[in-house]
This record gives structure tokens, C-alpha cells and sequence, in this order.
């Protein structure tokens, strides 16, 4: 990952700031003549001044994009890491299936042309090249909603879509009992079910995107083709209570149970894995400002975010939300590695590491963190109640390594209006999940053994999930456990500017109207000694809290 400190001063300026040691600069402590900060609000941002002495993590810089991706991916299928070329698997009677991470990530989606476009053109020409025409390409979408046709053509680009789709390209179905095919189980009797027709092929190409350090690996076939059989061993709350940070895979109990079942499926597969990684360029063009530091801000930058607020706020709730779900976000590729899973998994790690880690000391008795509009669960759709709990409580709260910004016992403020607000066509569980189970109990070993069997069996639900663009019968479950590690750490969780207090309390958790009243809550019982920690996203930001 990071170069040792001793070598830091041999580096040039511009190598200096992409090293994770050298990131101190982007750890500020405010004072009295500090800036408001910008602060993500659902389909908006709060622009708030923070009490002097809050101390603000900023995410690092976007690390050069690779100057020719296409090329890169080329040399990256000719040296694979402990693997022949990809050219030298392959023979015209072959079987292969190509799986492909759906559109839960990146986030916001990227500009045309998608990096899956990119790789599918490569990888599929070569098979072409050597005569393999038994080609299927699956969308990896495990519980997730199917993709719509749309969606599709855009991830895949016109060339791929019209030559494939629907037959050679569709969406995985983790309910068509005859697609599955049970492979055996783990020495922890974890029993691993997979893709028909990825078990039965001779090759099995798996095309990732790395966001966050939690993808790739051998979660992307074992999970990404899995069904509800497969992954309710590991997105379970016992599991997930004892994955600590996601963040980090090496202390995730959720990633070693992936890794115990994709070593299954490769002793009877043989696994190609392509993971690529993407820099942090989330914000282009005349939202570049939202990447600085507000100290930080030139004229021009105050007078695009002033015309950026009036733009959002004298919108309706509906046309803000379709400007939001137009906007690409100007990603750039910054490394490709294929061939062994594992291999490949650890040099791509290195690279998310480098681009989103910041060294931090210590840790706070409050952190703050703004909800953005968007979660991997809702795009294209709404960012419900439940969705805020994971992204809020799942996601955000676990944006470290080592140990948590947040002390034991101490207080999270998510910033978010926190609407009674669901897709009924996507989110169709979730609305009786949060209305009628959240409503007998928030305890979560409870909610696991009285319910979610139900609705994972529910045949509305499986109908609604197979034939429409539902996500799965049991998927407002998971996103409800991915909360736990933070809801055990934590002594409380204030809603800041929540618009309907019924529904934080639904969630279990306190409301303010303000972003002050929810710090001044927070600080009560602690006065002048309490600290905080504003965590700046998005873009994203990793915590390497010492």
C-alpha cells in the first residue's frame, strides 16, 4: 500500500499527496474563523457552521486515471496474475460465462463509456478471436432488483446489448429452483449454491468494479450468482454483528464466509476474475468545488455553490430527484488485474487503499455524517427509511480500519430528512418490513427468527423480485443487520433535520430539527470536553483511525 514514512521525503510532490502517510493535510481542525462546511442531505446539502475544535476528515485527492484503460485491460488479460492468458484457456467448444457487477455500483453511476463496456469489448473479442461462441453474460444481480432493459443497454453499450441480449445477456434469477445447482459446502457446513449454468461451464469470467474495499474477491461469484440458500450463512446478525469494520476484509466474518465458499465453487469451476479499480472523481465540470476544502474556496467556487443551493432548493422533490439520477459521475480508471481470484483481490485492494485512506489519531465522542441521495440499494429509485438505517448505521459508521472514529457508548448524528418515503415496485418488502415488523421490535435476533423466513418465501415477493424490478423478499433484512456492528458500538444515533420524528423513532433512534440542536443534544451530559468528528462525504474517505 502506502510507501514507509522514512521514504516519503524521496518522493516528488505530485507521488507525495497519493501517499496514505502523507495525508495528515487532509485532517482539519476547525476554529472560530473556519468556514461553514457542506454537509450531504438527501437530495440536498446542509451548508452548516460546525462548533470550533470539530475536527473534519476530507477525502484524498483523485488519483490519476489510467491514460489508455483499453490498453491496460488488453495487457492486463495478456499477464494475468497465476494464470496462463486468458487467450491460452480457451478453445472453441468451450462453455464460458461472463458475470458482471450490476448497477449498485459506482456511485453515482459513471459516464459513458462504463468500465464493464470497456472490459466485456476486450475480453469478448478475444473469444471471439479463438472461435468461442457458447457465451452467456450474466448480471450478477444475487437478491438485488433485476436491471431494466435500459439500464442494461447503458452499462453494456449498444454493440453488446443488440448482439446479446435477452437470451445470451440477462439478469441473475436466484429463484429459478432449475438455474441452481448445489456444489457442496464449507467446512463450517455452509452450504454453497451457484449459477447453473456458471457451475456447468468450462470457464467462468468475472468482471468487477472496486468502490470500496468490500467488493471483489471471492464475494463475487459466491455471492453475486448465489441464492438466498448461499447467503443467508453470512448476511445473517451474528455474522455481520462480528465483521467489525467492512471496510477492512481481513477482519469481516462476512468476507471470510465468501472466501470459504468461493474456494468451493473454484475446485469445481475454474474462476477467470477481472477487478479493476476507480478513483474518486465523483464530482466534475461546475461541481468540482464540492471535492475542496471550504477554507479552501475561490470566489467562483462560492458563487457556483450559492447558484448550486438555489438550483436544488427551488426544485420539486420529483425534478430534484431526476436532475440527481442524470448526473454521471467523471470516474477514471486507475488499475485492472485479472487472473486468480485471490491474486488479483490483493493487488486491487492495495490500490482502493492508496486512493481512499487517511491517517487519523484517536478517536471521538460524536461523528457526524450526511446521507447522500443515493446508496448501492436505490438507484434509479428512493432512498427510504430503511436504506438511511444501512447507509447511515451499515456503510458510513464503518468508513474505517483499526477501530471506529467513534468511541464505545458514543453518539452518531446522521444528517438526513428521513421521510416515510418507499418505490413501491422495488422496495415492496421493505414497506411492510419497516411498518409492521419495525413496529413490534427493533431487535434484531428477534426479527431473524420470527420473520425473515416468511418473507423470503413470500410468493408475492418472489413473483414481484423474478418477473418484475423487485429486490428480494428478505433484502430489507440484510440491510437492516448490516447496522448491527454500529448499533452494539454506539450509546445513540440522532436523525439531524429529520422531517417526520415517528420514523427515527420507528428506527430507534432520537430526532432534531436542526444539525445544533442534534450537536447540543449530543453534548449534554459531556459540555466543552466532548469532541467531534465531521466525516466529509462524498466523495468517500477511509479511516485509518490509530
Amino acid at each position: 500500500m502506502a510507501r514507509p514514512e522514512a521514504r516519503l521525503k524521496e518522493l516528488k510532490a505530485n507521488d507525495l499527496r497519493h501517499e496514505v502517510g502523507a495525508r495528515r493535510d487532509l485532517v482539519v481542525t476547525l476554529t472560530r474563523r473556519s468556514q461553514p462546511r457542506l454537509i450531504a442531505y438527501g437530495d440536498d446539502f446542509l451548508f452548516e457552521r460546525l462548533p470550533a475544535g470539530t475536527r473534519v476528515i476530507y477525502p484524498p485527492p483523485p488519483l490519476d486515471p489510467l491514460p489508455d484503460p483499453d490498453q491496460a485491460i488488453r495487457y492486463a488479460l495478456l499477464h494475468p496474475e497465476n494464470a496462463d492468458p486468458l487467450f491460452a484457456q480457451l478453445n472453441p467448444n468451450m462453455r464460458v460465462t461472463i458475470a458482471i457487477d450490476d448497477i449498485s455500483l459506482p456511485l453515482p453511476p459513471m459516464r459513458r463509456p462504463d468500465i464493464r463496456q470497456r472490459l466485456l469489448s476486450e475480453v469478448l473479442k478475444t473469444l471471439g478471436d479463438y472461435g468461442v461462441d457458447d457465451v452467456h453474460l450474466i448480471i450478477a444481480t444475487s437478491l438485488h432488483r433485476r436491471m431494466t432493459a435500459a439500464e442494461v443497454r447503458r452499462m453494456v453499450g449498444e454493440k453488446v446489448f443488440a448482439a446479446y441480449w435477452p437470451d445470451r445477456l440477462y439478469n441473475f434469477d436466484a429463484e429459478n429452483r432449475a438455474e441452481l445447482a448445489m456444489l457442496g459446502k464449507t467446512d463450517h457446513g455452509e452450504e454453497v449454491w451457484l449459477s447453473r449454468r456458471a457451475a456447468e461451464s468450462d470457464l467462468v469470467i468475472y468482471l468487477n468494479i472496486n468502490l470500496v474495499p468490500m467488493d471483489g474477491g471471492h464475494k463475487s461469484v459466491a455471492v453475486g450468482l448465489a441464492p438466498y440458500q448461499s447467503l443467508r450463512h453470512h448476511h445473517n446478525a451474528a455474522t455481520l454483528r462480528d465483521s467489525h469494520s467492512y471496510m477492512d476484509p481481513a477482519h469481516s466474518a462476512l468476507h471470510r464466509s465468501a472466501d470459504r465458499m468461493g474456494r468451493v465453487v473454484s475446485q469445481h469451476t475454474r474462476i477467470f476474475t477481472v477487478e479493476t479499480a476507480i478513483n474518486n472523481r465523483m464530482y466534475g465540470g461546475m461541481l468540482d468545488f464540492l471535492h475542496k476544502n471550504e477554507d479552501r474556496f475561490t470566489d467562483w467556487d462560492r458563487m457556483r455553490l450559492k447558484g448550486f443551493k438555489w438550483t436544488l432548493g427551488n426544485l420539486s422533490d420529483d425534478l430534484r430527484r431526476y436532475a440527481l439520477r442524470q448526473y454521471a459521475s467523471p470516474y477514471g480508471m486507475t488499475g485492472v488485474w485479472a487472473g486468480e481470484t485471490e491474486a488479483v483481490h490483493r493487488k486491487a485492494l492495495r490500490r482502493v487503499f492508496q486512493q481512499y485512506a487517511v491517517p487519523v489519531k484517536g478517536q471521538s465522542d460524536i461523528l457526524i455524517v450526511g446521507v447522500p441521495f443515493i446508496c448501492p440499494y436505490n438507484v434509479n429509485s428512493v432512498m427510504n427509511p430503511v436504506l438511511v438505517q444501512c447507509t447511515g448505521l451499515g456503510y458510513l459508521f464503518n468508513m474505517y480500519r483499526g477501530k471506529p472514529l467513534v468511541k464505545p457508548g458514543g453518539t452518531l448524528i446522521i444528517c438526513h430528512p428521513l421521510r416515510d418515503e418507499f418505490h413501491p415496485e422495488h422496495h415492496p418488502s421493505y414497506i411492510e418490513f419497516f411498518h409492521r415488523c419495525l413496529a413490534e421490535t427493533t431487535q434484531t435476533d428477534v426479527l431473524e427468527s420470527a420473520y425473515e423466513a416468511e418473507f423470503a418465501r413470500n410468493p408475492t415477493y418472489v413473483h414481484m423480485y423474478r418477473y418484475g424490478h423487485a429486490y428480494h423478499g428478505a433484502h430489507p433484512f440484510y440491510m437492516w443487520y448490516w447496522g448491527e456492528p454500529g448499533r452494539h458500538h454506539l450509546g445513540r444515533v440522532i436523525a439531524a433535520g429529520c422531517e417526520e420524528p415517528q420514523v427515527a423513532a420507528r428506527l430507534g433512534w432520537e430526532s432534531a430539527e436542526t444539525l445544533d440542536e442534534a450537536i447540543a443534544k449530543a453534548t449534554a451530559d459531556l459540555g466543552r470536553s466532548a469532541t467531534i468528528t465531521y466525516l466529509h462525504l462524498p466523495p468517500l474517505v477511509i479511516a485509518d483511525v490509530e
